[in-house]
């Protein structure tokens, strides 16, 4: 019974609660279809329209035919090159300088050497020509001198032999040989006269040369070697030979 009760009256609040709602909608219809009506009409809105003319534009120019494909040509088979020899970079420009500088400069070396070598062959050539012709001109004045020399003594044994024919008791040279210019002295340009005295004996020889006065070393040896070859006609007193003391004999050497 209870049960009944409260199934009948759930029944009756959802139909309650669906009068009160179709109400609202009704009402909500009406009042809003009121308001449309009391709305005034919109103004109609204008629409300005202008015509505008376009460039025409240029038409596409056809398509150029397409030309047929050549045929490809049939690739030879290439012959296997030849190695190639790999040259070597060129020098750069200053490194290429420097050494045509150093290769010129040792070039000018070599010109100079040579030249200072040429140059001190000629100066030893002419030092060596020199001294030659110093030695032959030494030779020809030491010749010269020998022969003056030699042609002196025979005045002087010409002048004795005329003095001994007027006076037989006087001694007469017969040979009178000239000494030899020493070398050294002639090397060195050495002059001077030597006198050397002496003793004829009855035979007509030397006995004990000496060098008396002022004698030059180099001229002593053979100034003595001379005099010790002369001859002599002995002097003779009473038709009997004597010693002739005290004779002296001057030589003179001078270079022409």
């Amino acid at each position: 019974m209870i049960g009944a009760l409260s199934e009948a009256r759930g029944n009756g609040q959802a139909l309650l609660v669906t009068v009160v709602l179709h109400s609202a909608v009704i009402a909500f219809l009406v009042l809003g279809w009121s308001q449309q009506q009391a709305l005034p009409e919109p103004t109609p809105s204008m629409l300005n329209t202008r015509l505008v003319m376009l460039p025409a534009e240029p038409l596409a120019a056809p398509p150029a035919p397409v030309a047929p494909a050549a045929p490809q040509p049939v690739a030879q088979p290439v012959a296997q090159a030849e190695p190639q020899v790999v040259k070597p970079a060129p020098l750069q420009p200053p490194i290429q300088a420097r050494k045509l500088e150093q290769a010129a400069l040792a070039r000018k070396r070599v010109e100079e050497k040579k030249q200072a070598q040429l140059e001190q062959q000629h100066i030893a050539r002419q030092r060596v020509e020199q001294a030659e012709t110093q030695r032959l001109q030494a030779l020809a004045d030491a010749a010269a001198q020998q022969a003056r020399a030699a042609a002196e003594n025979a005045r002087l044994a010409r002048q004795s032999a005329a003095a001994g024919a007027a006076d037989v008791r006087q001694y007469l040279p017969i040979s009178k040989q000239a000494p030899d210019y020493p070398q050294r002295a002639l090397d060195k340009g050495i002059q001077g006269d030597c006198t050397v005295e002496y003793s004829v004996t009855p035979q007509g020889t030397v006995d004990n040369p000496r060098v008396v006065g002022n004698c030059h070393p180099a001229f002593i040896r053979p100034s003595l070697v001379a005099a010790a070859t002369f001859r002599y006609q002995p002097r003779v007193i009473d038709g009997q030979a004597v010693t002739v003391p005290g004779v002296r004999n001057t030589f003179h050497y001078k270079i022409q």
